[in-house]
């Protein structure tokens, strides 16, 4: 059974914070682009970047990141072929990647999204923002920008629904 933990003003909320914090400690954006990680992570992107636009009069790039090639749980183990992901929208050499995602439990997907950038360039810094830290982390990755924590048993599964995909926004822990 589902039960909504974060509803469509709380997410707004904590994209806002999350934009506030980003805002706050990167002094210049000029060399900040936002990237993330197919397929709400896209859209997490999309939010903080209309954001900063509001609230700073300012645009920055924005690219969907594909991870799949990187994963370390497909089912094709045998195919040890060169792995290449879509090429981003623009060179992230030397710029400061803030990469975003729904939901952050393991880690796994993000070391994937790291190997991914780094397949496409080499960027000055990466930051982290997610919406939902669950915990529960396998590899020693954590978030420089969260929206909620909400601590998670195993059994527990985290859902986050979006309007452009989902058609309404909030957060359900089942």
């Amino acid at each position: 059974m589902a039960k909504e933990i974060i509803d469509g003003q709380t997410m707004t909320r904590a994209l806002t914070r999350i934009t506030y914090e980003i805002i706050e400690r990167n002094k210049g954006i000029e060399d900040l682009v936002l990237v993330g990680i197919k397929t709400r992570g896209v859209f997490v992107a999309h939010r903080i970047e209309s954001r900063l636009k509001q609230l700073e009069n300012i645009s920055i790039p924005v690219a969907e990141l594909d991870i799949t090639p990187y994963r370390d749980d497909k089912d094709d183990q045998h195919d040890t072929g060169d792995v290449k992901a879509s090429p981003l929208d623009f060179d992230i050499t030397n710029k400061h990647v803030i990469l975003t995602d729904d939901v952050l439990y393991t880690g796994r997907t993000i070391r994937a999204a790291m190997d991914a950038l780094m397949s496409s360039g080499r960027p000055k810094k990466i930051s982290l923002a997610v919406l939902v830290d669950r915990g529960h982390r396998e590899l020693p990755i954590r978030a420089d920008f969260v929206g909620k924590n909400i601590p998670t048993s195993q059994r527990e599964k985290i859902r986050v629904f979006m309007k452009e995909i989902d058609g309404e926004d909030k957060v359900e822990i089942e």
